[in-house]
Order: C-alpha cells, then structure tokens, then sequence
C-alpha cells in the first residue's frame, strides 16, 4: 500500500512524497508555504492520477525519461524520479494510478 509523506524542507516550505509499497519514491511534490495547501495538493493527486492524459512524459537534458502530474488547471503537482527507459518511466506511472487513490498520509513534520 502507498504512502503519501509529508515532510519540511530546509527553506521551511512542505512538500510530499508518494511511496509504493515497496517504498520507492514515485512522485515528488513542489514546495508549499502552507501546510493546508501540501494536503490539497495529495488530493490533487489522489484525483489526477487516474487520467492518463494529466501526465506529461518528458526527456531531461541528460537524456534520461521522467513525467510530471499535471492538475487540470495545467499546475505541476508533481516530479517522477530520473528512468534509464521508457517502459521504466511507464511502470511507474502504472504505480502511481495504482498507489495514490487508497494512500494513507503520514506528517512527518508533527514528529518531535
């Protein structure tokens, strides 16, 4: 089963992670300067996921393949990690689908 984790970054901003059930991470969030705003985004993305069309597969310059989640609005709401392949950047799409719906979110940031 998935997990969204909600961390702080150094620049004090949140940001989230969505890991498989294997922990790999497979999406990376932007930073927000509200927490409220972190937990829309995991909705966001719980949502997104499903449509296909909301991925935008790309290329970095490194020649490696990744993609971000898009919002409807066209707003990144996340960042795959880098892929040596094209089915590998495939794979963890499908692993996104598959994880954010039923993901339970775990704040980090309330930890002392």
């Amino acid at each position: 089963m998935g997990k969204f984790i909600i961390s702080q970054r150094v620049n004090k901003e949140y940001q989230f992670n969505l890991k498989s059930g294997n922990g790999e991470i497979i999406l990376t969030s932007e930073g927000y300067v509200q927490k409220a705003s972190c937990y829309k985004g995991i909705e966001s993305v719980k949502v997104n996921s499903q449509d296909d069309s909301r991925y935008d597969r790309r290329v970095a310059v490194n020649g490696k393949d990744y993609f971000v989640l898009k919002a409807r609005n066209g707003e990144i709401i996340g960042k795959s990690q880098l892929y040596t392949s094209k089915s590998g950047m495939e794979n963890g799409i499908a692993s996104v689908k598959s994880n954010a719906p039923t993901a339970e979110i775990i704040d980090e940031t309330l930890k002392y």
